[in-house]
């Protein structure tokens, strides 16, 4: 087991190239850096690939840079790597401990990626917690095994999910500098960073196959191997009609006609896709019947990953899907009265209607927007409406 621990801990023999070839992820790491010394249990959440470990290993960096932490008391290790099946996490801890000649009362930080591959890892997690000398970050990529930890660590954690790049970080992960003498470009790359989305080594090597490999990953093993199903041409089936539907309401009814499965099977799968972040389920805005009778309306994981599938350009629904992910974090619903619809209503009252451009709101919608019941309501046409929407409703 040292091998392999000094393997995936490079700073434990050189700190002087520390993750020097980390790309930044500014965003995303502001909203860690506030529980990156506290005693929170920090989960991070979100699609494979969309850059949890690049996360950890900024923290990592940061711990030993910034904050002067012994790179020896600093652990990282992936849990689904084969090398580690069947270890727990105190076991993998005391060799750790043991290596280094770390103490007991010594302070460590433990970085435990895909962390739900070991069983019951949250009495685990709670163990290590209550001796209280352990700073635990961990990820994962299925949302329903992380819900497991809450019962035992209700109080002690924080859970943040990881979205793909915002435009900001695509120009940075790009090169890509735009002066304000050529502030004209930035809608010409917006849409790029539309049509491309934001999975970090996509957007660094522009390699369609790459988006193919991963949704594949994902659908084998993640969902069919983890969920014992052998109709994998069935499941992939239902991944392109999730596609097609990014953005409209979801009938797992009308689906399970469509591929001749039963509704249960539907829903079954729909669970799956959104368990894995491949798509986001937004419900209709009203009291709990309706919610529960109505539709809902799905999100992709990333424009990008929709593009690929689809071959749809429309940006009106490109724009709406990415207006759906910068502001996920305000807990949105859709607003459906009369026969007409508003894109979002946030759980403080906000209401967002998105059109890109020059698009306008149809006479219904101008008369439902006008007078439904907001605390603010916005009208959205470009990436600097979105943004300024961000700004000021923070996490």
């Amino acid at each position: 087991m040292e091998k392999e621990f000094y393997r995936y801990n490079p700073w434990w023999e050189n700190t002087n190239t520390l993750l020097d070839n980390l790309l930044d992820r500014t965003e995303s790491f502001e909203f860690i850096l506030p529980n990156i010394t506290n005693k929170q249990v920090v989960f991070l959440t979100g699609l494979r690939r969309v850059g949890k470990t690049s996360l950890m290993k900024l923290c990592i960096k940061y711990l030993i840079n910034e904050k002067k932490i012994n790179p020896l008391h600093v652990l990282y290790v992936s849990m689904d790597d084969f090398l580690f099946i069947g270890k727990s996490i105190i076991e993998i801890v005391e060799n750790f401990k043991t290596i280094h000649k770390i103490k007991n009362e010594e302070h460590i930080y433990l970085f435990l990626d895909e962390i739900t591959f070991v069983e019951d890892y949250e009495l685990q997690l709670k163990n290590l917690y209550d001796k209280g000398n352990s700073k635990i970050f961990a990820s994962s990529s299925s949302a329903s095994l992380l819900q497991k930890q809450k019962g035992y660590l209700t109080g002690r954690s924080v859970t943040f999910e990881v979205l793909p790049l915002s435009f900001e970080m695509y120009l940075q992960f790009k090169n890509i500098v735009i002066n304000k003498a050529d502030g004209h470009l930035k809608e010409t790359y917006f849409k790029d960073y539309l049509l491309t989305g934001g999975i970090p080594e996509y957007v660094l090597t522009n390699d369609v196959a790459y988006i193919s490999e991963l949704m594949d990953n994902i659908i084998y093993k993640d969902i069919a191997a983890v969920n014992g199903i052998r109709q994998i041409r069935q499941l992939k089936d239902y991944f392109l009609l999730l596609m097609e539907r990014s953005g409209k309401t979801m009938s797992i009814n009308k689906v399970a006609k469509v591929l001749g499965i039963s509704t249960e099977t539907s829903k079954r799968y729909f669970d799956m896709f959104c368990d894995t972040f491949i798509v986001s389920p937004v419900t209709r805005f009203g009291k709990l019947n309706e919610q529960l009778v109505s539709p809902k309306k799905i999100y992709c994981c990333d424009t990008g990953i929709r593009t690929y599938y689809t071959g749809e350009r429309d940006w009106g629904a490109l724009f709406e899907n990415y207006v759906y992910l910068r502001l996920k974090h305000l807990n949105l619903s859709y607003v459906y009265e009369n026969t007409t619809e508003l894109d979002f209503i946030s759980l403080n009252k906000i209401l967002i209607e998105c059109k890109f451009h020059n698009e306008t709101l149809n006479e219904k919608q101008q008369l439902l927007f006008d007078n439904f019941k907001a605390t603010e309501k916005y009208i959205i046409r470009t990436y600097n409406d979105v943004e300024f929407i961000r700004a000021k409703h923070r996490f």
